[in-house]
């Protein structure tokens, strides 16, 4: 590849699993070796040339029913969750007002479908200004900047629900690659230029990754390559399976902080 338009992924042949194709753009983008920069990747090709195999990226396009029945699911699937968790919302609310000053819920600038902007809803779980010394950065566990209520809110993603508001604006879906800081956006993507493929579909309230226990500070390497295999694996099944299976993984993840 000697242009800048860099369309394939060229390795010798292996017996990998399926998920090679995601954790090979990973290694590349670490490496300096072969990697995808197309903006968006959802499945793969392969074919012969040389001895080798190619690997060919192709556009993340959810058209059609399959982009009806998703964006169906994300409002009825809001709408249901606001109807169930409507008063407990209420409650998180007044007791945000009255156990610590500002405001009951922080909004904070994300990235998501296609690199556009968006104010991203949460419950405010920290104290007020408290990034004023350190600039962005992420939370960690036994994080001081936590009020006692965010503890608590954190720990069991309460924090999160806002954004079924996000949902229903069409900014985010209930399930897709977390949306992230325009900061850490840029950083990320330095490293990995795979890291903006995640931006090929709306960002989740939760996805694969998150499923699998790379949420919090956990490896960014990771976390893409599980948030490729989505993008390149996606299904309405896909999605109910995670939102089914979400809850349980609540009770035991460790990076909920």
């Amino acid at each position: 590849m000697t242009n800048d338009r860099q369309d394939r992924v060229i390795e010798p042949p292996r017996r990998d699993a399926p998920d090679t194709m995601s954790a090979a753009l990973v290694r590349g983008a670490r490496t300096g070796g072969p990697h995808f920069r197309m903006p968006r990747v959802a499945a793969s090709a392969s074919s012969a040339v040389d001895d080798a195999v190619v690997l060919e990226a192709c556009p993340v396009h959810v058209q059609g029913f399959g982009a009806a029945a998703k964006r169906a699911l994300d409002v009825v699937g809001a709408l249901a969750m606001l109807a169930v968790f409507g008063p407990t919302m209420l409650l998180v609310a007044v007791l945000i007002r009255v156990t610590s000053p500002g405001s009951a819920l922080y909004t904070q600038e994300r990235v998501g479908l296609g690199g556009r902007r968006f104010m991203m809803h949460k419950f405010r779980t920290m104290h007020l200004d408290a990034e004023a010394q350190t600039g962005p950065v992420w939370a960690r566990q036994d994080d001081p900047r936590r009020t006692r209520l965010g503890v608590f809110l954190r720990r069991w993603s309460m924090d999160e629900l806002p954004q079924l508001i996000n949902v229903l604006r069409g900014e985010m879906s209930l399930v897709g690659p977390r949306p992230e800081r325009p900061y850490f956006v840029a950083r990320f993507s330095q490293d990995l230029p795979a890291y903006n493929q995640r931006h090929g579909m709306r960002p989740g309230l939760t996805g694969w990754a998150q499923l699998n226990g790379l949420r919090g500070n956990t490896s960014i390497d990771k976390r893409l390559e599980f948030d490729l295999h989505y993008l390149r694996h996606w299904s309405l099944k896909l999605d109910m399976t995670i939102l089914l299976l979400t809850p349980i993984r609540m009770l035991t993840d460790k990076n909920a902080y």
